[in-house]
């Protein structure tokens, strides 16, 4: 299909001849942009919107529209700011299209036109996602699904394989395939070759994350449903996706070691690029080119393409994707030898990962440090990477990834001998003279104390902010464990000042906590 030639002939149609009113000539536009939008393409997405949006950090001029025409204009250019802000690096674009989106749906919701409120909850679930902001891009999407009637099909469709994305990015993988499971009826009945196309492109990353849990035999399901994804992105035109697809592809292929494969797919990737000025595709092309050259050996040439990646997304708000590329530049500089890069590298992702609530990433880069760089780290320093990696690793049924959890946990306790004189020695003497003197328990509370006081001396000695630190959800149980294990540490911690109790006790009025309760 021409989408140029489309868009040249119904923007005439909408200004030649009788001119239609404003808001009519506004629907018109928002309508055709869309259409390029879900094409991915994204200058006559913008083109179609001319006279009432100049794009990013410009505001949409809704001047003399109705209420209507003004939500649904706010709510398109909120679409194209979030996508173009991904695709471009546009920074600060996903909290501008968050506002344009929120002010569009609060037009709706006005309206009473609840179908279109979730749909606007949808978009901005993506916005949530492209930030790496998943429990919040979580919490939208299932509030949009319950403002959707079941027979409205593309609209599910779309809201359930987008939290499908986001339940994959968070490493959430069953989930999504359920999530998967509920769209495949919508899918089929919407009757789009793009959503059809996004829908086997999503299961082919659910079978590859099932196969990640010992089922071997979902690799190739996998790559049936990528096959099944490029015909039908190909049938809608969709260049972007269909690219994307093919990085997929070569991720796939680069993991079961079919490296010419998947520089095939990659290159296949690059050439649909061309026609886009898309720098984040083609920076998740690199990336997982740095992965397959750390594969090959050819370390320094994967150091230098997966920093052009990192660059890429730090001048944009995919911070999951950010997160992976720094892992694997940490990757490439360790094995390359370059030990106190790598560990920056591999610091940068936890704390980005952590930042913007990708836990999981932050969990794998975390222990992946441990990996690549065990022989080079303190104690702490590994004990540390193992608790930020277990947390969220921990509920993996990945027999890959728990034996990983377990070497790591390994290499944390045999790291005791190091730290205190008279430790345990492993090779000589009989099984009670390398374990005399050794106290488990002992161990594990100075550990405790250590991040404890870690915690309080990053916090500035205040309590509530290390609690917060150290991952307690209520600091009065902090100050328990302080006041009754580790009072040697109250010293670290400001002083407790009283607080004044008002001489004048107001009566609470009824239903005052209640109505201010959070559901």
């Amino acid at each position: 299909m021409d989408f140029s030639n489309s868009h040249r002939a119904t923007t005439a149609q909408a200004v030649a001849g009788h001119p239609a009113p404003r808001d009519e000539d506004a629907f018109r536009r928002c309508t055709l942009s869309n259409s390029f939008l879900k094409a991915g393409d994204y200058e006559g997405a913008v083109a179609a919107l001319e006279e009432l949006w100049r794009g990013p950090y410009e505001r949409p001029l809704a001047e003399g529209l109705g209420a209507r025409a003004t939500a649904e204009l706010l709510v398109q250019a909120g679409r194209l700011t979030s996508a173009l802000g991904g695709a471009r690096r546009i920074e600060g674009a996903q909290e501008a299209a968050k506002n344009l989106i929120s002010e569009g749906a609060g037009l709706f919701e006005q309206l009473g036109d609840a179908r279109k409120v979730a749909e606007s909850r949808a978009d901005l679930g993506l916005c949530y996602w492209r930030e790496g902001a998943f429990e919040e891009a979580r919490v939208v999407l299932r509030a949009a699904l319950e403002g959707l009637a079941h027979e409205e099909a593309e609209s599910r469709a779309v809201a359930l394989i987008s939290l499908a994305i986001v339940e994959l990015s968070a490493g959430c993988n069953r989930a999504a395939v359920e999530v998967l499971a509920e769209a495949a009826p919508h899918v089929e009945a919407s009757g789009s070759e793009f959503i059809k196309g996004i829908f086997h492109s999503e299961r082919a990353n659910a079978f590859v994350a099932l196969a990640d849990a010992g089922d071997a035999e979902m690799l190739d399901r996998a790559l049936v449903e990528h096959t099944a994804a490029s015909y039908h992105l190909e049938q809608a035109g969709h260049t972007r996706y269909l690219a994307n697809n093919e990085n997929n592809l070569a991720v796939l292929f680069n993991r079961i070691a079919r490296h010419e494969e998947a520089r095939r797919h990659l290159a296949r990737a690059r050439a649909l690029l061309v026609s886009l000025k898309d720098a984040v595709i083609v920076a998740q092309c690199d990336e997982t080119l740095a992965r397959v050259l750390v594969n090959e050996g050819h370390l320094d040439e994967a150091e230098r393409v997966a920093l052009s990646a990192v660059r890429v997304f730090e001048d944009g708000d995919r911070q999951a994707l950010l997160v992976e590329a720094l892992t694997t530049l940490g990757v490439a500089q360790a094995r390359a030898g370059r030990g106190e890069e790598a560990r920056q590298s591999f610091a940068r992702a936890v704390e980005v990962g952590e930042a913007a609530g990708d836990r999981a990433g932050a969990g794998l880069a975390a222990l992946t440090l441990t990996e690549e760089l065990g022989d080079q780290l303190s104690h702490a320093e590994i004990c540390e990477a193992f608790a930020r990696a277990e947390g969220p690793l921990s509920g993996t049924r990945s027999p890959e990834m728990l034996t990983r959890l377990t070497a790591c946990a390994r290499r944390a306790f045999e790291s005791f001998k190091s730290t205190q004189a008279g430790a345990v020695t492993l090779e000589v003497g009989t099984a009670e003279e390398r374990w005399e003197r050794f106290s488990l328990k002992a161990e594990v509370l100075r550990y405790e104390a250590e991040l404890i006081k870690r915690a309080l001396r990053d916090a500035d000695g205040v309590v509530s902010r290390a609690a917060k630190l150290l991952g307690f959800r209520h600091h009065q149980t902090f100050v328990a464990l302080l006041n009754n294990r580790h009072k040697g540490l109250l010293g670290e911690r400001r002083p407790v000042i009283p607080r004044r109790r008002s001489l004048i006790r107001r009566p609470r009025r009824p239903g005052q906590y209640a109505a201010g309760k959070k559901g």
